[in-house]
Parts: structure tokens; sequence; C-alpha cells
């Protein structure tokens, strides 16, 4: 197996694979058990496993599109399809989350056929069981990329599914109250949805080469101009390939003395080594070009 399998990638990767199949299976059960009993819940909660599917399946095409190598035409190989990839599972989950609201509102104001409680109990916890199972294993890898976080959200989401056919079950089978689980849906709905429009401003605030909200873009200049020699920074930026791969860039305008006495390197290690290390945000692909202070060169884009 080549090198670059292994380490968080390929365990990223692992993760996201059991969790499809756990998804997939659970996906089935649901069928069947909307088959069997009629319910509409059950069949509703199926429709969301089989966007859970999707998103999963996207995600895990989308890690495995990431770790490709660079080449001269995609210089960061294909790092940013994560971020595609996040996009596409939160317009997924609005949608369905949409969708749901709008059918449990309208379900709402209409006549519901009896159903067999005790079977759409069973049925929901056996996809809860599996939901929970995926959520294991994609939890400690959530933090680490927008497409973790997404696939961890679409999961988390189909849990609290399945908790709210569990609850609609339990009160159809202990009081008869039949609109129980478009209540339960609406409120779903209402979870899902704000967590999937974070998570795709996240994905567009990537795209749009958006400062990190974890960066504090003027404590960085101010410790970046802190170090020895160094006058002034300008044209400074830091943005992210994807979400785990924040850049930075700026042009630093040095003592006349650092080129004249051979000091530049030393002076440009440091810069790079205060932005890798003194932040929340570890930058390990930082670019900095360095001006005499009796040439700097001009700021071109102006800065709050």
């Amino acid at each position: 197996m080549p090198a670059h399998e292994h380490g968080p990638a390929g365990a990223a990767r692992s993760r996201l694979a059991i969790a499809l199949g756990i998804t997939l299976a659970v996906l089935v059960a649901e069928l069947v058990g909307a088959w069997l009993t009629g319910s509409l819940a059950l069949l509703t909660d199926a429709a969301h496993m089989v966007t859970d599917a999707v998103g999963l399946g996207i995600a895990l095409g989308a890690a495995a599109a990431a770790s490709s190598r660079p080449n001269d035409r995609r210089t960061w190989g294909l790092r940013r399809v994560e971020v595609v990839a996040a996009m596409a599972q939160a317009l997924l989950l609005i949608g369905v989350a949409v969708y749901v609201v709008i059918e449990a509102v309208r379900r709402l104001g209409g006549t519901r056929a009896e159903l067999p409680a005790a079977e759409l109990f069973g049925f929901a916890v056996v996809g809860l069981v599996g939901n929970l199972a995926a959520i294991a294993v994609l939890a400690s890898g959530r933090a680490r990329s927008l497409n973790a976080r997404a696939a961890f959200l679409e999961v988390v989401g189909d849990a609290l599914g399945s908790v709210a056919v569990i609850v609609a079950a339990i009160v159809i089978w202990t009081t008869g109250f039949a609109a129980a689980d478009s209540i339960a849906a609406i409120l779903i709905g209402a979870f899902i949805l704000p967590r999937a429009l974070r998570l795709l401003w996240d994905a567009i605030a990537v795209v749009l080469e958006v400062t990190p909200k974890e960066l504090d873009l003027g404590a960085v200049r101010e410790h970046l101009e802190a170090v020895a020699d160094v006058r002034s920074v300008h044209d400074l930026h830091v943005s992210r390939i994807a979400s785990d791969l924040p850049v930075l860039t700026a042009h630093v305008v040095v003592a006349d003395s650092c080129f004249r006495e051979g000091r530049a390197p030393e002076v440009l290690a440091e810069l790079q080594h205060c932005v890798a290390s003194h932040f929340d945000v570890s930058i390990e692909h930082s670019t900095f070009q360095l001006e005499a202070e009796s040439r700097p060169g001009e700021e071109h884009v102006t800065h709050a």
C-alpha cells in the first residue's frame, strides 16, 4: 500500500467507509420496516438515511481525492474537493430539513392512518443502534476537516431522527396521539437546519478565502512586527486551501543591515517559526517577501 494511505488521512477514509457500510445496513432495515408496517415515519427516516448514505459516499470520495499528489496543473492536489463536498452535504441537509418540516406541518392538518407502534418502535431502535455505531466511528475525526464534520453531522442528524421515531412510537403506543411523529419531525428539522447553514457558510468562507475565525489578523501582524529587525508588515493575507490547510503570505520590511550582514535567512526562519507555533492555528505553509527598509514595496490592498 502506498505510504500516503497510512496516517490520519488513511484513518479518516477507513472511518468514513465503515460509517457508510453501517448506514447502508440501517437503510435496508428501515426500508424493510417501512414496507412491513406501512409506516410513513419510518419511510421518511429511511429517506433521510438515503441522504446520509449519499453524503457519506461524497465524503469518502472527497477524502480519497484530497490525498492525490500535487502536479503542475493542481499544485495543491485536490485538497479543496473536501470543501466542495461539505457544501454539497450541507445543501442536502438543508433540503431534507426543509422538506421534513413542510411535510410534517402538512400532515398535522390531515388525517393519519393508525400505525403499528410496537413494530415502529422496534425498527427505530435498530436504526438508532446503527446510527450510534456510526457516530462512534466518526466522532474522533470530526474536528479535522469540514468533510469529516459534515459526515458526522449527517449521522448525528439521522440518530436524532431515529430518536424522534422512537419517541413518537412510544407516544402513539401509550396515548394514541398520532400527530406525535409530525411534531418530532419539526423539532428535528429545527435542529438540523441552523447547523447545516453554519456548515455551508464555513465551506463558503474557505472558497472566499476569508481569514480563519480562530485568527486575529491584527494580532498576527503585531506579532510579526515584534521580530527583531522587522520594521513593518504589509500585504498580509491568511486563508485556507482546505479546512485543515491554512496558508499565509506577507511582505515584510526589514532593516537594511539584514541584507548587508547576511541576517535575512535568520529573520525569515524566525517569521516562519512565529506563525507555525505562536497561534491557535498552526500555519505551516507561509510565504514571506523580505523588503529593504530603504526600498519598501507598496501595499495594493487596503486592510482595516
